[in-house]
């Protein structure tokens, strides 16, 4: 809730219709699309105004005029005729045009977040901007496809069905004229309580998407600890705090519906008693009146509607605000106005970290590392190893330069990281996470993350060097098998595999492990282990790392504690040294005691 209003108020200010702007630049791709909507309205508009009018013939020059009657219900019909046709096109042309503009937006606002660093998601829970992603553009297909173009419609049938009303009869429309500025102050005051609680209402929307996405996704855990009436509490709260903001918002939009209608027909009603004393007294005709009275009924019933659609309009404009809030965040890593060209080295990659100090932007009061200076050469593959905490993943993450230290250089191949394009740095190094990332997809695609112009030989080798070809041999499609939400159909093992032959397919000069070997039977991690150990030749490599097997085929281990490098050198080196690693030694590694 408190997520909801502190979102509802930093975007506020541009929920109202500026807001909107957004959707025409990208609806205004499509020019010819649009003149084809708006000649389509305009017609329809026409029509729908053309059939008072031809009461009116039919009345005057038909029942009182004794002409040829049948001739003006022609007339009439083939104004119909032209409604029902305009009517057609419009729909079609809007219809097309929403769900054109979404979809533009969906990839636009995509490609946005796939620049954006970590740190934008730390402070942003993806579950919320799932929702935006679909609920709020569930919003703008309604107001592209439908309520703009209803909007204009009313517009047009209102402001023409004026002029004829001005043509018929001068003094009633000018008396009708009257109540209008009265509407329109009510529309804009209520109207304004109606845009914030319209984003107030989709915030509440995004917090229960983001409740349903992080019970769902840690169902086991819920139901392992028994906490199933807990979190359908926490649903049913979150649920109820979204149907209590959106109550208000409803009843707000019918508060104000109400007085825009009785305002509206009230005027007309008022309109029309004079409009009969005009006829009783012989200064209007019956087809006129008749006419007034239908157009009259139009154009209160488009004014009416202007206050329905103004509601939607302004809850398409908070839906707006918050993707816009997406679609133009700045990433605050970005490529440099020229970058440096990365030098390639013989044997994998020099990675150099200069007294680096850093602190995650989300805890920007606790240093996760203190002045670290590494120098790792080309080829050589150092283990990081440490408690819980100490900085090693970290190491890994500036690297890959997902964060910027706040002091030091971090240097590949010489050149600093700032002054190189990331994707440049990111293409040299393959990493194999220790929390495995599968995707919704088949095995091939998968493994093909790693390089996805990988031909089926590179990619079972792949899979061979990770012990992972026997068991995608024996999946129902081979590579060709859906793997399921997250790998769902695979163990916890498998999964890794998958994720070490992503790692090896992408043949890099530098190869990130971070527990990599960490859900793997210890049949299969000494499979994996001799695999890993032939691929490290020719490359630079940081393992991270408990298991004593990996940490035994690194050249140097580099030991941190609470940020800092407190000891390195090889194994054995640091068990007599009967410091930090050989109490970690002791504890993790049941075979090993300390020298």
């Amino acid at each position: 809730m408190q997520d909801a209003e502190q979102s509802m108020s930093r975007g506020g200010a541009r929920s109202s219709l500026g807001s909107l702007a957004m959707l025409w630049r990208f609806a205004s791709h499509y020019p010819g699309r649009i003149a084809a909507a708006l000649a389509a309205l305009i017609v329809s508009s026409a029509a729908t105004l053309a059939i008072p009018s031809g009461f009116r013939l039919v009345i005057d020059r038909g029942f009182m005029g004794g002409g040829d009657i049948s001739r003006w219900f022609q007339y009439l019909l083939l104004i119909v005729l032209i409604l029902a046709l305009a009517t057609a096109a419009r729909f079609y042309f809007v219809s097309w045009l929403g769900e054109r503009v979404v979809a533009d937006i969906r990839s636009a606002t995509q490609a946005n977040l796939l620049r954006l660093e970590p740190r934008f998601f730390e402070e942003n829970r993806p579950s919320e901007i799932a929702s935006r992603m679909t609920a709020d553009t569930a919003i703008i297909d309604q107001i592209v496809g439908s309520t703009v173009s209803v909007a204009l419609r009313n517009l047009v049938t209102g402001i023409g069905g004026l002029i004829y009303l001005f043509a018929l009869a001068p003094k009633l429309a000018g008396l009708l004229v009257l109540g209008i500025p009265i509407i329109l102050v009510v529309m804009i005051s209520l109207g304004r309580r109606v845009r914030l609680l319209s984003r107030a209402s989709q915030d509440r929307l995004a917090a229960v998407g983001s409740v349903t996405a992080e019970v769902l996704g840690a169902m086991k855990i819920v139901q392992a600890f028994g906490q199933e009436s807990r979190e359908s509490a926490r649903f049913d709260a979150t649920v109820e705090a979204g149907f209590a903001t959106a109550r208000r918002r409803i009843l707000l939009r019918a508060a104000m519906t109400a007085v825009v209608i009785a305002l509206v027909f009230g005027s007309i009603t008022a309109v029309m008693w004079q409009g009969a004393l005009d006829v009783a007294a012989g200064r209007l005709s019956g087809g006129s009146i008749a006419a007034f009275v239908l157009t009259g009924g139009l154009v209160a019933g488009a004014f009416g509607a202007l206050s329905e659609t103004w509601g939607d309009l302004l809850r398409g404009a908070g839906a707006a605000s918050r993707l816009h809030e997406l679609m133009t965040a700045k990433p605050d890593i970005v490529a440099p106005t020229s970058p440096r060209r990365i030098p390639q080295l013989p044997t994998g990659a020099n990675l150099q970290f200069d007294d680096v100090h850093f602190s995650y932007p989300t805890r920007p009061d606790e240093a996760a590392l203190h002045g670290i200076s590494i120098d790792i050469a080309a080829g050589e593959t150092v283990a990081i190893v440490g408690p819980s905490g100490a900085g090693k993943s970290t190491l890994i993450q500036l690297a890959l330069r997902f964060y910027d230290p706040d002091a030091g250089e971090i240097r590949l191949n010489g050149i600093r990281l700032p002054e190189a394009d990331p994707a440049a740095v990111r293409d040299m190094m393959a990493m194999v996470p220790q929390d495995s990332v599968i995707f919704a997809a088949s095995a091939r695609d998968n493994i093909r993350f790693g390089r996805w112009d990988a031909s089926d030989d590179e990619i079972w080798n792949a899979a061979r060097a990770a012990n992972a070809e026997t068991f995608l041999r024996g999946l129902p499609q081979g590579l060709d098998t859906f793997l399921g939400e997250g790998g769902a159909r695979l163990s916890g093992g498998q999964r890794q595999r998958l994720s070490i032959a992503r790692a090896l397919l992408r043949d890099a000069p530098i190869l990130l492990l971070d527990e990599a070997t960490s859900a793997l039977d210890a049949e299969s991690e000494q499979l994996v282990q001799d695999a890993l150990s032939r691929l490290m030749l020719g490359r630079t490599t940081i393992v991270i790392a408990h298991r004593l097997a990996t940490v035994r085929a690194a050249d140097r281990i580099i030991v941190l504690d609470g940020g800092r490098v407190v000891e390195q050198g090889n194994h054995a080196a640091l068990m007599a040294e009967k410091g930090l690693y050989a109490r970690l030694a002791s504890l993790q590694f049941q075979d090993v005691a300390p020298a």
